[in-house]
């Protein structure tokens, strides 16, 4: 049994929004909210960083067409005492995907943490 850091992505909508950072801020509190009111508030939530096309650098993930925004979120969690990098994958799926039902969401990254004394 090992634990675990897995690292998520979420893809939020949010409406009726003219700024980037408005929708940003929309979407982490939102997500946050859900995620409290479900006793998870040990799921870290972010926004996530997309990099550029042309070099590479990182920006916020954010778009915003027809004052309707789409903001890529950056979900993080450790799972305790999973038999596999899999078997964590989906422990945490299961449970940030059931407090942020119809968010499209999928893990990025694995990590296999020490185990703390």
């Amino acid at each position: 049994m090992g634990n675990y850091l897995v690292a998520m992505e979420a893809a939020w909508l949010v409406r009726d929004v003219e700024e980037i950072d408005d929708a940003i801020g929309v979407a982490v509190s939102e997500a946050g909210k859900r995620l409290n009111s479900e006793d998870m508030d040990y799921v870290e939530v972010e926004v996530g960083a997309t990099g550029c096309p042309a070099c590479g650098e990182p920006f916020d993930s954010a778009f915003i067409a027809a004052d309707t925004a789409l903001v890529g979120l950056a979900l993080e969690m450790e799972v305790y005492n999973a038999d596999s990098e899999e078997h964590a994958s989906r422990i945490a799926k299961s449970e940030v995907g059931g407090a942020l039902r119809d968010v499209p969401l999928s893990v990025v990254d694995i990590i296999e943490t020490e185990e703390e004394d």
